[in-house]
């Protein structure tokens, strides 16, 4: 689990430069069994991150933001930003070395929320699906299919349809139903 970060600067892990800022006070700094939230940042709908903010200031746990491009958080003990160096996978490769068991990474990529449940965290996609040890084997299959279909030129979708009002509703459903299990 992250520690508590002693001032705001620059700090280099596995070769890697990163940035965090000093929101998160050591005060709010959670227990050792307490969850922590990694968000997939770069990726992550605004709407979703709103979410999520709102959930840390409403419960205190701890969000930790994970991009390659410095966010913008609120000024919430609890939020916490982590901007890594440019790169394919460099904020993927930081959450699945920080995620615990028990812990949440919201992503809607399927290799790192694979790694994740392989470490016993919970995953859970910006629509509000659940990836599980059940499902992910099957979504990894297919991600992988659709990958060899483009690659061979053929036309394959045109991506995800924008996020809409009832998946904004089943993400922070099923926000809260980890977070009440979470937190008890």
């Amino acid at each position: 689990m992250l520690g508590p970060p002693q001032r705001a600067g620059n700090f280099t892990c596995l070769g890697a430069s990163f940035k965090h800022n000093a929101a998160m006070s050591e005060q709010s700094t959670p227990t050792a069994t307490a969850p922590t939230i990694y968000v997939d940042a770069d990726a992550c709908p605004k709407v979703i991150k709103e979410i999520l903010f709102r959930a840390a200031e409403r419960t205190g746990i701890a969000v930790v933001l994970v991009a390659n491009q410095a966010i913008a958080v609120p000024r919430v003990p609890s939020l916490r930003a982590i901007q890594v160096s440019q790169g394919f996978d460099v904020a993927d490769n930081y959450i699945v070395q920080q995620v615990l068991p028990g812990d949440l990474v919201i992503t809607a990529d399927i290799p790192l929320a694979a790694e994740v449940i392989d470490k016993q965290g919970a995953a859970l996609n910006p629509r509000g699906e659940r990836y599980t040890a059940g499902n992910i084997r099957a979504r990894l299959t297919m991600r992988d299919f659709m990958e060899t279909m483009r690659s061979s030129a053929i036309q394959v979708g045109g991506g995800p349809p924008p996020l809409n009002q009832r998946d904004r509703m089943e993400f922070a459903n099923q926000l809260d139903r980890y977070l009440a299990s979470a937190l008890k």
